[in-house]
């Protein structure tokens, strides 16, 4: 099992070109089963949740062809197999997305309950609710779930609460439903933006997306298309961060700082210069210890909870206090304790943290829990003195690209080694 070792101590500086937006990357390939014909996606990244959502269409019968720059053709029209199974959904929650377009273009799935990271229930109550009012027959047996319909038909449906993968599966159904379906309390995530342009490229008629109120008017079918993922938000936050820690000067390419809103408002806060332009974006601490920032997540367009974690380990080396407020998921303070390991002040009181600011980190052996924490004890090894050895990387390997290799490039001490 792989593990990084990282010198800290390293100012950053330099440029990143972020990689596609796994969130987006992994709807967009499960929505490829709704498609008659062959489907072509670029910017597709690297990465083990991405291997694992094609190992999945695969086993289906959908055939797959890569090529060199990770561009993948997706051909869908043997498909013969309409189970997801529990040893690859296991290790990925995103699988449950395969659910919603094999029930509305082939009339059947059968889908394990999905794993993924262990940062708290995320209940797919909702998803069977919408599909059993868009005239599904669900089963929940045996760990799996069972779904036949002869078509969709279409409804109004209130979620209960915002779920993006709720969202995603629920849209990626109505697309063939008859009739016009209206999806209320929707996600408005920019990766659910995506998707629906996506869908629409194919054929679909979905308006709205983005809102809180998305139709969808079904069609009776879609159709092959090319497309690009966008870039992935949270990977050029997460590098942003990492240039703030270090008092650093970096620009990212090839991202949409309109998706960052929230973020780059409180690295301004931090005290980071920050400028941008369409596709790229620009910080500068100018050698300066970050301040500390108070953090609330929210569903989009407030505060990403997948950013908490880099954010917690900035207030670690931060002057003064902040809290953290996590209001999405109940187990998301894992990494907490990892922290306080490499000399962090924190108090957790159930879901908010109090962390007091320290002059410095010491580096030593760390554990990662979950993708976005092992992010997070890479930001806090950037900045402690020694070394820090951070272990159980295969997390950070499922939604980061190469992040030893561009960490490199903008001046950190960095290497993965097998322990």
């Amino acid at each position: 099992m792989d593990q990084f070792v990282i010198k800290g101590g390293n100012t950053l500086a330099g440029n990143i070109v972020i990689s596609g937006a796994k969130n987006s990357a992994l709807p967009l390939l499960a929505a490829s089963l709704l498609a008659e014909g062959v489907v072509r996606l670029s910017n597709i990244p690297y990465l083990r949740d991405i291997t694992t959502m094609i190992h999945l269409l695969t086993d289906m019968g959908v055939k797959v062809e890569i090529d060199e720059s990770m561009i993948i053709e997706l051909d869908n029209q043997r498909i013969a197999n309409f189970s997801a199974l529990y040893q690859l959904v296991k290790t990925m929650r995103a699988s449950i997305l395969v659910l919603g377009p094999l029930l509305a273009r082939f009339g059947q799935a059968h889908v394990s309950l999905p794993g993924g990271c262990a940062i708290g229930a995320r209940p797919v109550n909702i998803h069977l609710q919408g599909l059993q009012q868009l005239g599904a027959s669900i089963n929940v047996e045996s760990g799996y779930i069972e779904a036949k319909a002869k078509r969709l038909r279409a409804c109004r449906i209130v979620m209960e609460v915002v779920t993006v993968t709720g969202t995603e599966n629920l849209m990626m159904a109505a697309c063939l439903a008859q009739g016009t379906t209206l999806l209320e309390n929707a996600a408005c995530e920019p990766e659910v933006i995506d998707l629906a342009n996506f869908l629409n490229k194919m054929g679909a008629k979905i308006q709205g997306a983005g809102t809180h109120i998305i139709e969808i008017e079904g069609v009776e079918n879609l159709f092959a298309t090319d497309y690009s993922v966008m870039p992935d938000r949270i990977e050029t936050g997460t590098y942003l961060v990492a240039a703030t820690m270090t008092g650093g000067q970096i620009q990212i390419q090839h991202t949409q700082p309109k998706a960052l809103d929230a973020v780059l408002q409180k690295l301004k806060q931090a005290g980071a210069t920050i400028d941008s332009g369409e596709d790229w974006i620009s910080l500068d601490m100018q050698g300066q210890r970050p301040k500390a920032i108070d953090i609330v997540t929210a569903p989009y367009p407030a505060f990403p909870t997948d950013m908490q974690a880099q954010f917690a380990a900035l207030n670690c080396i931060a002057d003064g206090v902040a809290t953290i407020n996590e209001t999405i998921f109940e187990n998301r303070f894992m990494h907490m304790l990892e922290l306080e390991r490499l000399g962090a002040d924190i108090t957790i009181n159930n879901h908010i943290a109090v962390i007091r600011g320290v002059n410095r980190l010491m580096g030593a052996p760390v554990m990662a829990t979950d993708l976005r924490a092992s992010a997070g004890l890479v930001l806090a090894g950037l900045v402690a003195e020694g070394e820090t050895v951070i272990d159980r990387i295969y997390h950070i390997d499922r939604g980061y690209e190469r992040i030893e290799d561009k960490l490199q490039q903008v001046g950190a001490e960095i290497y993965r080694k097998a322990s």
